[in-house]
């Protein structure tokens, strides 16, 4: 078996490893804390932020003005329309050749 396919299991692994020791971890709880709940939740805009900050500070204007857009439609419209608003952005701005 070559290397690629012993980093695909590994990767594999390291990934259920971390999802089975978080639910372990929770599941001692009663309840879960509030600031526990609140690093949660804050989990999905952090795993986003690394995703799109790296494309919107070194692809180009389309990028940025993406974001601009989505952080002013965070504002005021829920997490779906968002992702909706960006996408149609972004094809746009591009399509404009920005």
């Amino acid at each position: 078996m070559s290397a690629i396919y012993w980093i695909i299991i590994a990767g594999a692994l390291v990934t259920y490893a971390a999802r089975f020791g978080g639910h372990l971890v929770l599941s001692r709880f009663d309840s879960i804390p509030p600031r526990v709940d609140a690093a949660l939740n804050a989990v999905p805009a952090a795993v986003i932020t690394t995703l799109v900050a790296p494309a919107a500070v070194s692809n180009g204007l389309a990028e940025g003005i993406t974001i601009l857009i989505v952080l002013a439609a965070g504002l005021r419209f829920p997490l779906m329309a968002i992702f909706g608003i960006g996408w149609v952005a972004i094809v746009a701005l591009r399509a404009a050749g920005l």
